[in-house]
């Protein structure tokens, strides 16, 4: 344990939008299915027991502490499920390791686990001190605090504008610049407390915390997440078996935009430009989407789970 401390595995959150996930996954007994984000098990523990006759379940994460919870949490279940430490972005070679070809289903939970969220050494959540991390994989050299104290001022501002989605991101560079000249910016308390200086009290919004866009911004650029998103769904898509399903669940317009414009492309017959009178393009329809809004928690949920609120889940089957 380092000297921020960690947190017992058994307060992680209960997973969210669960039986929307288990009604869009539908599995059946006999079929293959992938938790391409399985964190502590919280969606495969309810898949593998929903459906005890399923042939496998595949749990990839890039979390080593996580799996390590997760191989505890799913024993029982070992001869069904096989759990990997990789990034869902390299899902076709992890599949050759255990000899398939192709899926049922495959499960995207995006974002931050609970875990992480709450692990003060981990450095993701503002609430709580410790140092300015956000490495979903430990093994990965770039951290936050390296982003945050040797990018360019210009850099930082494309950051946070582009992954925050931030309209103070200028203001917000220029004083991180100018804070780290008298000392390097190390802990997540440091960075929100500059953040949120930067930012006009009569700006700063009032249902979220002031550094909540840019320490967004620093946890995607940290992971790539929208890169591996963007390289995952095609594979995705590619890897399901007529019938199977793909579910994402995604926590921000960024990642959200991504996957509906992914999803939308590949239900259209024709992506040729509306002025072509000729289809010319080729394109071969690969999916019905499930989903023509997304899925949101209900109230109920969000009261049990503060996480679920940014939630939304889209599904498409491949035809």
């Amino acid at each position: 344990m380092d000297n921020y401390g960690t947190i017992a595995m058994e307060n992680i959150h209960e997973p969210v939008l669960l039986e929307e996930t288990l009604a869009s996954l539908n599995c059946h007994p006999g079929k293959i299915y992938v938790d391409g984000t399985v964190g502590g098990g919280g969606h495969a523990f309810h898949i593998l027991k929903s459906c005890p006759d399923i042939r496998l379940l595949v749990g990839v994460d890039r979390d080593e502490e996580v799996l390590t919870y997760a191989r505890r949490r799913l024993a029982s279940f070992k001869e069904r499920c096989f759990l990997v430490k990789g990034n869902y972005s390299q899902i076709k070679e992890i599949l050759l390791e255990v000899h398939v070809e192709s899926v049922d289903g495959v499960l995207l939970d995006l974002g931050v686990s609970s875990y992480q969220l709450s692990s003060a050494s981990r450095g993701f959540s503002f609430l709580t001190e410790g140092p300015l991390d956000m490495r979903m994989d430990t093994d990965q050299t770039l951290t936050a605090a390296m982003i945050v104290n040797e990018s360019s001022q210009g850099r930082l501002k494309t950051v946070i504008r582009e992954y925050g989605e931030e309209k103070w991101a200028a203001s917000i560079a220029r004083s991180i610049v100018k804070t780290r000249e008298e000392a390097p910016i190390r802990t997540v308390r440091k960075l929100a407390e500059v953040v949120t200086q930067a930012i006009p009290v009569r700006a700063r919004p009032r249902k979220i915390h002031p550094a909540t866009r840019t320490f967004q911004a620093l946890r995607i650029a940290v992971n790539d997440e929208l890169i591996h998103l963007q390289k995952a769904l095609p594979d995705v898509i590619d890897i399901l078996a007529p019938g199977g399903r793909i579910a994402v669940i995604s926590f921000h317009s960024l990642e959200d935009r991504l996957v509906k414009n992914t999803f939308r492309g590949n239900a259209r017959q024709c992506i040729c430009p509306p002025n072509i009178p000729r289809c010319g393009c080729g394109h071969i329809r690969k999916l019905r989407l499930l989903t023509k809004k997304p899925l949101v928690p209900t109230p109920e949920e969000i009261s049990r789970n503060a996480r679920s609120r940014s939630a939304r889940l889209r599904v498409a089957e491949r035809l």
